[in-house]
This record gives structure tokens, C-alpha cells and sequence, in this order.
């Protein structure tokens, strides 16, 4: 096995060492991508999360036959920490390299942006796609909860360092994911109106005022009006 193993795991399960795929069975690929995401895990919470409908002892002894199905080199993927499992520390996962991104951007700790945007923010893909297991599903969320609010973050620092254009592009990206997120619609009128463009940040507040009356019968914040309000538009009654 290779030293330099990366696995993906955001768009579709992937496990590469030089470039190189490497072929996982079923089973593997859930193991590799259980301990992957939490670094590391006892036994017992592996063996009943991935084999839940049958007993205990049957559960670890198919964790044992799959951990001794995975590539054999001279540093395994997962290695074993008294009761735990852990991956190695050579296995870069691109999970954590996105959530190290978007929490930086949520946390505003990080060095001014570039003229580029982080790509991990705009590709939008989702982790393990049609794996439907409870571990998955739950984690799915989390990361897609995190990534709304690091494109939140992103679009209002875009703003504040007067680059309006690609805070629209931000915005955009977290209206297309949730269209129902206010603070998403916000982002991008606050785009439009540090252009000067008042006309397009009234048509934006409109649009999304009347989806949200079709959807959910109710309008958008006081908070929201207020932005348009401050330039001089006050939003009409009824």
C-alpha cells in the first residue's frame, strides 16, 4: 500500500494511492468510510452501526473478516488503538479537508480571500451519494448544514471586502441548495444593493417574498425588510 492513500468520499466513494484506484468490496468501502469520517471508533459501535440486524458476536466476527479483506501494505489504512480502529495518518480524506474550509470560513479566522472562491464550497457534492444508511444519512446533513452557512459567511465577507460580484456567486450557490434559507436570499441582496443596484435587490426580496408565500404562507423577516429600508425602498403592505 502506498503512503500517500486519499480517499473520497464527497460525489462518490473513491480510494486512490498514487493516482491509482484501489478496489474495495461493499464492505470495505463502508468500514474504510465509517472510521474515515470519525477517525476513530471502538469496535463495538463499528460492528453494530455497519451490521445492525444481527447479534453481537456475528457482527464482530464480519468486522474482523473485513478488516482482514482491506489492502495489506507496510502502514494499513486502519490500524487498531486498544479497542478502537483508526485510519492511518497518512490518509488524506477529502471529508475533512472540506470541513476544515468551511469552518474556517464560518469561523472568519482565516487570511483574506483570493480572487478565487473555495472550490470545495461551490461544487456542492454530497457525501456517499445513494448510501442510505442511518451513519450516512445523519452525516450527509451535517456536512450540508455546514456548507449553507460557510456560503453564508463567504457571501457577507465578500461584501465587506467590496467584491460584490463573487459574493453573488456565493449566495447563489446556497439558494440553489436550500431556495427556503432567508439568509441565503439576504446574502445576495446585500450583493445587489453594495453594487448601487437597488432595482435588482428589490426584484430578489420580491421573488423570494413570493415563494415564500406559496410555500409557507408567510413573508420574510423584519430583519430582511429593514435591509431595503435602510435605501430608501419601502416594501409595500399586503
Amino acid at each position: 500500500m502506498s503512503y500517500s492513500p486519499e480517499l473520497r468520499l464527497l460525489g462518490h466513494f473513491r480510494l486512490e494511492c498514487d493516482t491509482e484506484p484501489v478496489e474495495l468490496c461493499r464492505n470495505g468501502q463502508r468500514l474504510l468510510a465509517f472510521v474515515a469520517l470519525r477517525r476513530r471508533v471502538s469496535r463495538t459501535v463499528l460492528a453494530g452501526s455497519l451490521w445492525p440486524e444481527v447479534t453481537e458476536e456475528r457482527a464482530r466476527g464480519s468486522l474482523r473478516t473485513t478488516l482482514w479483506k482491506l489492502p495489506r501494505g507496510e502502514q494499513p489504512l486502519i490500524r487498531c488503538s486498544g479497542d478502537s480502529l483508526v485510519t492511518a495518518d497518512t490518509l488524506h480524506v477529502d471529508v475533512h479537508a472540506f470541513t476544515e474550509t468551511a469552518l474556517g470560513v464560518v469561523q472568519g479566522g482565516g487570511p483574506p480571500l483570493t480572487t478565487q472562491l473555495p472550490h470545495g464550497l461551490l461544487r456542492g457534492e454530497d457525501l456517499l451519494p445513494g448510501w442510505d444508511e442511518e451513519w450516512v444519512l445523519l452525516e450527509r446533513e451535517r456536512l450540508r448544514q455546514l456548507r449553507l452557512h460557510a456560503l453564508d459567511a463567504l457571501a457577507e465577507a465578500l461584501v465587506r471586502e467590496g467584491r460584490p460580484a463573487l459574493a453573488l456567486e456565493a449566495a447563489w450557490e446556497s439558494v440553489r441548495t436550500e431556495p427556503l434559507r432567508e439568509s441565503a436570499h439576504r446574502a445576495a441582496v446585500s450583493a445587489h444593493l453594495a453594487e448601487g443596484n437597488l432595482i435588482e435587490a428589490v426584484r430578489h426580496y420580491r421573488s423570494f417574498q413570493r415563494l415564500l408565500r406559496e410555500e409557507l404562507g408567510v413573508d420574510p423577516s423584519p430583519r430582511f425588510t429593514r435591509m431595503l429600508a435602510r435605501h430608501g425602498w419601502r416594501v409595500p403592505d399586503g
